[in-house]
Protein backbone atom coordinates (compact mmCIF):
# COMPACT_ATOMS: atom_id res chain seq x y z
CA UNK A 1 0.00 0.00 0.00
CA UNK A 2 1.50 3.53 -1.16
CA UNK A 3 2.02 5.54 2.63
CA UNK A 4 0.95 8.72 0.54
CA UNK A 5 0.61 10.07 -2.90
CA UNK A 6 1.78 14.03 -2.72
CA UNK A 7 -0.67 16.72 -4.07
CA UNK A 8 1.04 18.68 -7.18
CA UNK A 9 4.60 17.90 -6.23
CA UNK A 10 5.56 18.69 -9.42
CA UNK A 11 3.85 22.62 -9.26
CA UNK A 12 4.98 22.64 -5.48
CA UNK A 13 8.90 22.15 -6.75
CA UNK A 14 8.29 24.73 -9.73
CA UNK A 15 6.76 27.12 -6.50
CA UNK A 16 9.18 26.75 -4.19
CA UNK A 17 12.63 27.16 -7.33
CA UNK A 18 14.73 24.71 -5.51
CA UNK A 19 18.26 25.56 -5.59
CA UNK A 20 21.44 22.84 -4.95
CA UNK A 21 22.20 23.30 -1.02
CA UNK A 22 19.42 25.54 0.17
CA UNK A 23 17.37 24.73 2.88
CA UNK A 24 13.88 24.04 2.54
CA UNK A 25 11.01 23.48 5.41
CA UNK A 26 8.24 21.31 4.69
CA UNK A 27 6.04 21.98 7.93
CA UNK A 28 3.55 19.02 6.99
CA UNK A 29 5.77 16.22 6.54
CA UNK A 30 3.19 13.00 5.86
CA UNK A 31 4.64 10.67 3.36
CA UNK A 32 7.15 12.77 2.48
CA UNK A 33 6.41 13.02 -1.25
CA UNK A 34 7.48 16.95 -1.10
CA UNK A 35 10.02 16.25 1.19
CA UNK A 36 11.96 13.13 -1.21
CA UNK A 37 11.25 15.35 -4.20
CA UNK A 38 13.33 18.37 -2.98
CA UNK A 39 15.94 16.13 -1.73
CA UNK A 40 16.11 14.95 -5.37
CA UNK A 41 16.41 18.66 -6.77
CA UNK A 42 19.41 18.97 -4.47
CA UNK A 43 17.87 20.80 -1.56
CA UNK A 44 17.66 20.55 1.74
CA UNK A 45 14.95 20.01 3.99
CA UNK A 46 13.81 20.84 7.60
CA UNK A 47 10.64 18.12 7.98
CA UNK A 48 7.92 18.59 10.70
CA UNK A 49 5.36 16.30 11.62
CA UNK A 50 3.12 15.61 14.80
CA UNK A 51 2.41 12.14 13.55
CA UNK A 52 4.99 9.44 14.70
CA UNK A 53 3.67 6.55 11.97
CA UNK A 54 4.83 10.07 9.30
CA UNK A 55 8.51 10.80 10.94
CA UNK A 56 9.44 6.84 11.31
CA UNK A 57 8.20 5.73 7.49
CA UNK A 58 9.78 8.65 6.00
CA UNK A 59 13.32 8.27 8.12
CA UNK A 60 13.27 4.98 6.55
CA UNK A 61 12.60 5.17 3.00
CA UNK A 62 14.14 8.62 1.94
CA UNK A 63 17.84 9.53 1.20
CA UNK A 64 19.77 11.69 3.30
CA UNK A 65 19.83 15.90 3.34
CA UNK A 66 16.37 16.06 5.68
CA UNK A 67 16.28 17.18 9.50
CA UNK A 68 13.06 15.64 11.34
CA UNK A 69 11.54 17.22 13.84
CA UNK A 70 8.77 16.31 15.99
CA UNK A 71 5.79 19.05 16.08
CA UNK A 72 3.20 20.72 15.07
CA UNK A 73 3.41 23.66 12.22
CA UNK A 74 2.48 26.16 14.37
CA UNK A 75 5.73 25.92 16.56
CA UNK A 76 7.68 26.11 13.55
CA UNK A 77 9.98 28.82 14.40
CA UNK A 78 10.43 27.60 17.58
CA UNK A 79 11.36 24.20 16.36
CA UNK A 80 13.56 25.31 13.89
CA UNK A 81 15.42 27.54 16.81
CA UNK A 82 15.72 24.87 18.72
CA UNK A 83 18.30 23.64 16.26
CA UNK A 84 19.90 26.92 15.34
CA UNK A 85 18.08 27.82 12.18
CA UNK A 86 17.00 31.08 11.78
CA UNK A 87 15.71 31.26 8.40
CA UNK A 88 14.78 28.84 5.07
CA UNK A 89 14.88 29.47 1.43
CA UNK A 90 11.14 28.15 1.05
CA UNK A 91 8.59 26.39 2.73
CA UNK A 92 5.98 24.30 2.09
CA UNK A 93 2.70 23.32 4.44
CA UNK A 94 0.49 20.80 2.84
CA UNK A 95 -2.75 20.62 4.81
CA UNK A 96 -4.43 17.35 3.96
CA UNK A 97 -4.65 14.87 5.80
CA UNK A 98 -2.35 11.85 4.38
CA UNK A 99 -3.50 8.88 2.40
CA UNK A 100 -2.12 6.31 5.28
CA UNK A 101 -4.13 8.18 7.77
CA UNK A 102 -7.10 7.42 5.67
CA UNK A 103 -6.32 4.19 4.67
CA UNK A 104 -5.10 2.97 8.27
CA UNK A 105 -8.37 2.14 10.51
CA UNK A 106 -7.08 1.89 13.37
CA UNK A 107 -5.79 5.57 13.05
CA UNK A 108 -10.33 6.50 12.81
CA UNK A 109 -10.12 8.73 10.53
CA UNK A 110 -11.93 7.07 7.77
CA UNK A 111 -15.92 6.31 7.48
CA UNK A 112 -15.44 4.21 5.16
CA UNK A 113 -13.12 1.24 7.22
CA UNK A 114 -13.99 0.20 10.65
CA UNK A 115 -11.92 1.53 13.76
CA UNK A 116 -11.64 2.99 16.92
CA UNK A 117 -12.98 6.88 16.80
CA UNK A 118 -9.77 8.55 17.11
CA UNK A 119 -8.53 10.44 14.48
CA UNK A 120 -5.46 11.90 16.58
CA UNK A 121 -2.88 13.20 14.06
CA UNK A 122 -0.34 13.05 17.60
CA UNK A 123 -1.20 9.84 19.11
CA UNK A 124 -0.17 10.83 22.07
CA UNK A 125 -2.11 13.45 22.67
CA UNK A 126 -5.38 12.42 24.91
CA UNK A 127 -8.55 14.08 23.41
CA UNK A 128 -9.64 12.23 20.23
CA UNK A 129 -13.22 11.48 18.49
CA UNK A 130 -14.52 9.34 21.10
CA UNK A 131 -14.55 12.26 23.56
CA UNK A 132 -16.06 14.55 21.15
CA UNK A 133 -18.93 11.85 20.25
CA UNK A 134 -19.69 10.66 23.42
CA UNK A 135 -19.21 13.94 25.30
CA UNK A 136 -20.09 17.22 23.65
CA UNK A 137 -23.98 18.25 24.22
CA UNK A 138 -26.31 18.25 21.10
CA UNK A 139 -25.74 22.16 21.07
CA UNK A 140 -22.05 22.20 21.14
CA UNK A 141 -21.94 18.70 18.33
CA UNK A 142 -24.71 20.88 15.92
CA UNK A 143 -22.22 23.94 16.03
CA UNK A 144 -18.33 22.42 15.03
CA UNK A 145 -20.56 20.70 12.46
CA UNK A 146 -21.88 23.88 11.26
CA UNK A 147 -18.56 25.79 11.78
CA UNK A 148 -15.89 23.13 10.16
CA UNK A 149 -17.79 21.05 8.37
CA UNK A 150 -20.28 23.37 6.72
CA UNK A 151 -23.22 20.93 7.06
CA UNK A 152 -26.37 22.31 6.58
CA UNK A 153 -27.94 18.84 8.48
CA UNK A 154 -25.96 19.63 11.36
CA UNK A 155 -28.63 19.60 14.00
CA UNK A 156 -30.21 16.56 12.75
CA UNK A 157 -26.82 14.58 12.62
CA UNK A 158 -26.17 16.14 16.65
CA UNK A 159 -29.96 15.17 18.02
CA UNK A 160 -29.22 11.88 16.44
CA UNK A 161 -25.92 10.98 18.03
CA UNK A 162 -26.88 11.79 21.43
CA UNK A 163 -30.24 9.87 20.99
CA UNK A 164 -27.92 6.96 20.07
CA UNK A 165 -25.19 6.97 22.85
CA UNK A 166 -27.75 6.78 25.56
CA UNK A 167 -28.70 3.64 25.06
CA UNK A 168 -24.12 2.92 24.85
CA UNK A 169 -21.32 4.91 23.96
CA UNK A 170 -20.89 5.44 20.07
CA UNK A 171 -16.97 3.50 19.44
CA UNK A 172 -16.43 3.03 15.93
CA UNK A 173 -15.98 5.13 12.62
CA UNK A 174 -18.59 2.98 10.79
CA UNK A 175 -21.33 3.00 14.13
CA UNK A 176 -21.11 6.72 13.61
CA UNK A 177 -21.24 6.79 10.17
CA UNK A 178 -24.34 4.59 10.06
CA UNK A 179 -25.84 7.19 12.30
CA UNK A 180 -25.21 9.69 10.32
CA UNK A 181 -26.32 7.88 6.89
CA UNK A 182 -29.84 6.88 8.65
CA UNK A 183 -30.38 10.62 10.00
CA UNK A 184 -30.20 12.21 6.58
CA UNK A 185 -31.74 12.43 3.66
CA UNK A 186 -30.28 11.33 0.57
CA UNK A 187 -28.28 13.88 -1.37
CA UNK A 188 -25.72 13.75 -3.86
CA UNK A 189 -22.10 15.44 -3.23
CA UNK A 190 -20.46 12.74 -1.71
CA UNK A 191 -20.68 10.42 1.17
CA UNK A 192 -23.19 11.71 3.77
CA UNK A 193 -20.66 11.08 6.97
CA UNK A 194 -17.75 12.61 5.12
CA UNK A 195 -18.36 16.70 6.73
CA UNK A 196 -19.36 15.40 10.07
CA UNK A 197 -16.07 13.13 10.08
CA UNK A 198 -14.35 16.58 8.66
CA UNK A 199 -15.73 18.68 11.97
CA UNK A 200 -14.88 16.54 14.07
CA UNK A 201 -11.30 15.86 13.34
CA UNK A 202 -10.90 19.41 12.90
CA UNK A 203 -12.10 20.08 16.23
CA UNK A 204 -9.71 16.96 18.15
CA UNK A 205 -6.64 18.27 16.15
CA UNK A 206 -7.35 22.27 16.38
CA UNK A 207 -6.36 22.37 13.07
CA UNK A 208 -8.20 25.91 11.85
CA UNK A 209 -6.98 27.79 15.30
CA UNK A 210 -3.83 28.47 15.10
CA UNK A 211 -3.35 28.17 10.97
CA UNK A 212 -3.63 31.84 9.93
CA UNK A 213 -0.49 32.80 12.83
CA UNK A 214 1.60 29.57 11.33
CA UNK A 215 1.23 30.69 7.68
CA UNK A 216 2.78 34.15 8.40
CA UNK A 217 5.13 32.86 11.30
CA UNK A 218 6.69 30.16 8.63
CA UNK A 219 6.36 33.02 6.25
CA UNK A 220 8.46 35.21 8.60
CA UNK A 221 11.06 32.32 8.58
CA UNK A 222 11.96 32.74 4.65
CA UNK A 223 14.87 34.23 3.03
CA UNK A 224 13.92 37.62 0.47
CA UNK A 225 13.17 36.19 -2.82
CA UNK A 226 12.04 32.74 -1.38
CA UNK A 227 8.46 31.23 -1.50
CA UNK A 228 5.88 29.60 0.52
CA UNK A 229 3.28 27.32 -1.27
CA UNK A 230 0.26 26.12 1.00
CA UNK A 231 -2.19 23.39 -0.40
CA UNK A 232 -5.52 23.43 1.08
CA UNK A 233 -8.06 20.71 1.00
CA UNK A 234 -11.59 22.34 1.82
CA UNK A 235 -12.89 26.33 1.68
CA UNK A 236 -12.07 26.60 5.82
CA UNK A 237 -8.45 26.28 5.15
CA UNK A 238 -8.20 27.64 1.90
CA UNK A 239 -10.11 31.24 3.50
CA UNK A 240 -7.50 31.66 6.20
CA UNK A 241 -4.61 31.18 4.11
CA UNK A 242 -6.00 33.56 1.22
CA UNK A 243 -6.39 35.89 3.98
CA UNK A 244 -3.13 35.52 5.28
CA UNK A 245 -1.62 35.69 1.70
CA UNK A 246 -3.94 39.09 1.28
CA UNK A 247 -2.40 40.93 4.69
CA UNK A 248 1.05 40.19 3.44
CA UNK A 249 0.78 41.31 -0.16
CA UNK A 250 -1.13 44.52 1.25
CA UNK A 251 0.50 48.08 1.32
CA UNK A 252 -2.61 49.15 3.69
CA UNK A 253 -4.88 47.13 5.85
CA UNK A 254 -6.83 49.68 7.37
CA UNK A 255 -10.60 49.45 6.78
CA UNK A 256 -12.27 50.74 3.63
CA UNK A 257 -14.06 53.40 4.91
CA UNK A 258 -11.01 55.30 5.85
CA UNK A 259 -10.44 57.91 3.62
CA UNK A 260 -6.42 57.67 3.67
CA UNK A 261 -3.66 55.21 5.25
CA UNK A 262 -3.53 55.27 9.09
CA UNK A 263 -1.97 51.68 9.49
CA UNK A 264 1.88 52.20 7.71
CA UNK A 265 2.01 48.40 6.93
CA UNK A 266 3.67 47.38 3.74
CA UNK A 267 3.94 44.57 1.73
CA UNK A 268 6.44 41.99 2.16
CA UNK A 269 5.27 39.50 -0.11
CA UNK A 270 3.58 38.87 -3.46
CA UNK A 271 1.21 36.55 -4.08
CA UNK A 272 2.33 34.88 -7.09
CA UNK A 273 -0.18 32.06 -7.83
CA UNK A 274 -3.23 29.72 -7.33
CA UNK A 275 -3.24 26.54 -9.04
CA UNK A 276 -5.51 23.69 -9.25
CA UNK A 277 -4.68 20.22 -9.60
CA UNK A 278 -4.52 18.94 -13.68
CA UNK A 279 -6.55 16.57 -15.19
CA UNK A 280 -3.84 13.99 -15.17
CA UNK A 281 -3.33 14.09 -11.39
CA UNK A 282 -7.02 14.07 -11.00
CA UNK A 283 -7.09 10.78 -12.79
CA UNK A 284 -4.49 9.34 -11.55
CA UNK A 285 -5.32 10.89 -7.25
CA UNK A 286 -8.99 11.56 -7.16
CA UNK A 287 -7.81 12.91 -3.60
CA UNK A 288 -6.29 16.05 -4.77
CA UNK A 289 -9.79 16.37 -6.57
CA UNK A 290 -10.34 19.31 -3.59
CA UNK A 291 -6.88 20.59 -3.67
CA UNK A 292 -6.06 24.22 -3.94
CA UNK A 293 -2.41 25.48 -3.87
CA UNK A 294 -1.31 29.54 -3.11
CA UNK A 295 2.23 30.18 -3.72
CA UNK A 296 3.42 33.83 -2.34
CA UNK A 297 7.47 35.33 -2.48
CA UNK A 298 8.92 37.12 -0.15
CA UNK A 299 9.79 40.57 -0.51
Amino acid sequence: MTYHIPVMRDEVLDGLRIEKGKTYLDATLGGGGHTGAILGRGGKVIAIDRDDDALDYCKTVLSDGATYIKGEYERAAELLGGIGVASVSGAVMDLGVSSHQLDDAERGFSYMRSGPLDMRMDRNGGFSAYDVVNGYTADELADILRRYGEESFAGRIARAIVARREKSAIKTTTELSDIIVSSVPHRKGGHPAKKTFQAIRIEVNGELKGLYAAVTDIFGLIERGGRLCVISFHSLEDRIVKSAFAELSADCICPKYLPVCVCGHRAVGKTIAKIRPSQEELDTNPRSASATLRVIEKL
